[in-house]
């Protein structure tokens, strides 16, 4: 399988900018949730750039309808 980072470049949200693994979505994935995390995708804009990617964020976003 091909990685097509320069497409998922452009929706990537993640505003962490020294992050190696932009666009790498195989990579992010397996970072985030090896540390009990998701990645910035998985969040609206305002909740990404807390950069609290906790699975508890994330839950307390779907408990409230923000996601």
């Amino acid at each position: 399988m091909d990685c097509k980072k320069e497409r998922n470049l452009k929706k990537c949200n993640c505003t962490y900018e020294p992050c190696s693994r932009k666009g790498l979505c195989c990579d992010c994935l397996s970072y985030h949730l090896s540390a009990r995390q998701l990645p910035a995708c998985a969040f609206p804009k305002d909740a990404e750039r807390t950069y609290d990617r906790s699975f508890a964020h994330f839950a307390r976003l779907v408990q409230t309808g923000k996601i």
